[in-house]
């Protein structure tokens, strides 16, 4: 069999050129995406993902698609010279986070510091980004918020995925937009906490857990797959390497159980809804006040300033 490359020019990942090999067997046999999909036992997104080299192509999907598209084995001895670990930069990176996000049949998260996009209420997003290297661009603003709130409608539908959702009390309490921003955000949280396929708890400040010290999310893919993501300043780290899954389940699973019970979180969210209540009204009383003392301010030097005599009607 004669054999080419499906893409000319050099590339520096093995995963691109396995993905490249992968495109050339199917395209040779005059299979699409989705007959190949179907031949594997997966959906055609999967097989887009693997002929990027953008996803680890599941060991036993590789020898079958060896089988099925008669390559005497080269895709899989391919596959095993790949280094899967290697940690490859795309400039698209939360793109393809997103992309899985949007196919997860359960999805489980830790996040510090701010909630987790998927809880977000319109105000607090728009709030998160205007906080970010956005700030100053409105266009941009606006354009990740609907994207953001766009990615959480399948999870806030009853019949939704799964949503574990573990927040670090620093979640809850550090402020974005506001006092009244933030109130809007735990009322949200607690609105999300009654569907039935939203779980949400805290770990409190005074857990002082050692389990995880990042923000991580774990997906469970409709084929059964499992990815860890995590995220450091400018990029992301997604892997489905088993003993890497594995280890990141366990310890969520481990903190799950030092944190706070489902009631007794909620309890928690509705009290610092109270705090922001209360520092929302102290903000406005304050407001109010210093606009009635700049009024009697400008009557004060109306008062006493000049006076400028009228002119009389002639005699």
């Amino acid at each position: 069999m004669s054999h080419r490359r499906a893409k000319q020019g050099p590339t520096a990942s093995s995963a691109v050129m396995f993905g490249e090999e992968l495109r050339f067997y199917r395209e040779m046999l005059g299979y699409t995406q989705e007959e190949l999909g179907k031949l594997l036992h997966c959906n055609r997104t999967n097989i887009t993902r693997y002929e990027s080299g953008k996803r680890r192509m599941p060991a036993d999907s590789v020898e079958d698609a060896d089988r099925v598209l008669k390559t005497g084995g080269l895709l899989k001895r391919l596959w095993d010279r790949v280094d899967w670990e290697a940690e490859v930069e795309h400039p698209d990176w939360f793109r393809d986070h997103a992309d899985m996000e949007a196919e997860a049949v359960a999805v489980r998260v830790f996040q510090y510091g701010v909630v987790l996009g998927l809880l977000q209420c319109p105000e607090y997003a728009r709030a998160v980004f205007e906080a970010s290297d956005a700030a100053g661009n409105p266009e941009l603003i606006a354009e990740r918020t609907a994207a953001r709130l766009g990615r959480q409608k399948r999870f806030l539908d009853p019949d939704g995925p799964l949503l574990l959702a573990v927040l670090d009390e620093s979640a809850i309490r550090t402020v974005y937009g506001g006092p009244g921003v933030m109130r809007r955000q735990m009322q949200h949280l607690l609105a999300a906490a009654q569907l039935p396929n939203i779980l949400i708890q805290v770990a409190p400040f005074a857990s002082r857990r050692t389990i995880i010290d990042a923000s991580m999310v774990l997906l469970e893919m409709p084929d059964g797959q499992n990815w860890v993501y995590s995220e450091s300043l400018d990029r992301g780290h997604p892997s489905d390497v088993a003993a890497i899954v594995a280890r990141h389940r366990r310890s969520y699973d481990r903190l799950r159980g030092d944190v706070l019970s489902v009631d007794a979180s909620l309890a928690l969210i509705a009290d610092a809804l109270e705090g922001f209540r209360d520092d929302e009204e102290r903000d406005r009383r304050v407001c109010l006040a210093q606009e009635q003392l700049q009024r009697r301010q400008r009557g004060q030097l109306h008062r006493n300033g000049p006076r400028i005599p009228r002119r009389r009607s002639g005699a």
